[in-house]
C-alpha cells in the first residue's frame, strides 16, 4: 500500500469522500489516505492527525515526498484536538477499534462543528460506533463490508441529521444498510461470529453457575438469537 494505491479498506473510505470536501484524517499513520485524496483531485485541502511520534514523522515525510505540503497539513495531537471547529467538512477515522473511535468522537464533540460527514472504519465492535452516532444526532446513510487479507472490515458513512435515527438492537449490531443487503461477506462474518458465540455459551454452561453468569448467559443467548435470525 502507498499513497497511489490504497488498501481495499482505505479505498472504501476514500470512495465516500465527495469532490470539494475538506478532510481531517484522524490517526492518519503514513498520511496515505489524504495524499491519495489530493492526488485523485477529490480534495484540495486536508489535515493528517497523529498522536504518536513515529507515525507523525512518517506522515510528514510522505507529504513532503509527494510534494503536497501546500495541500496537506500534518498535525500532532490526540484525536480531534488537531482540528478547530468549522475547519473541515469531513472527518475520517480508520483502523481502530469501535470503542476507541467512539471515545475520540465523544471527547472531541466540540470540534465537530461544521463537520457534515463522518467516515469510520472500525476493526472491531462497530456497534459501539452506531450507538454513539444514534445518541449524537448522526444518521447512518451508507455502509460497506469487505474482506481483505482474510480479515473482514466494515465502513460506516454517517451524516448530520435533524431527525433522530432509532436503530433496533439488530441494526445496531449488524448495521442497518448491511442488514438489508446481506452480502456473502456479511453472512460469512456473522456465521463465523455465531460459531464463536456458541463455543462461549458451551463453556458457560460447564462453569459454576452464579447470578452474574446467568445474566451474561441471558445476554449472550439474546445476541445468538439475533444473529441466527439475521443470517437465515
Amino acid at each position: 500500500m502507498n499513497s497511489n494505491q490504497l488498501s481495499q479498506r482505505l479505498k472504501a473510505v476514500a470512495d465516500y469522500v465527495e469532490p470539494g470536501e475538506t478532510v481531517a484524517d484522524i490517526g492518519s499513520d503514513h498520511a496515505y489516505l489524504p495524499c491519495y485524496l489530493v492526488k485523485a483531485n477529490k480534495v484540495s485541502q486536508a489535515i493528517a492527525g497523529e498522536v504518536v511520534e513515529g507515525p507523525y514523522q512518517s506522515a510528514v515525510n510522505q507529504v513532503k515526498e509527494d510534494k503536497l505540503t501546500r495541500h496537506i497539513d500534518v498535525r500532532k495531537g490526540n484525536g480531534l484536538t488537531v482540528i478547530q471547529p468549522g475547519e473541515v467538512t469531513t472527518v475520517t477515522i480508520a483502523g481502530m477499534g469501535g470503542p476507541l473511535i467512539s471515545e475520540i468522537l465523544e471527547k472531541g464533540k466540540d470540534r465537530l462543528e461544521g463537520v457534515q460527514k463522518l467516515i469510520l472504519q472500525p476493526n472491531i465492535s462497530a456497534i459501539s460506533i452506531r450507538q454513539w452516532l444514534q445518541d449524537n444526532g448522526w444518521q447512518i446513510t451508507n455502509e460497506k463490508i469487505l474482506e481483505e487479507d482474510r480479515k473482514i472490515y466494515e465502513v460506516i458513512l454517517a451524516e448530520r441529521t435533524t431527525e433522530i435515527q432509532k436503530l433496533s438492537q439488530l441494526e445496531l449490531l449488524l448495521g442497518p444498510v448491511l442488514l438489508k443487503e446481506k452480502s456473502d461477506v456479511f453472512k460469512q462474518k456473522w456465521e463465523h461470529e455465531l460459531v464463536q458465540l456458541l463455543k462461549i455459551m458451551k463453556q458457560m454452561e460447564m462453569a459454576e453457575q452464579s447470578p452474574s453468569l446467568k445474566e451474561k448467559k441471558k445476554q449472550l443467548r439474546e445476541k445468538i438469537l439475533i444473529i441466527e435470525e439475521a443470517i437465515k
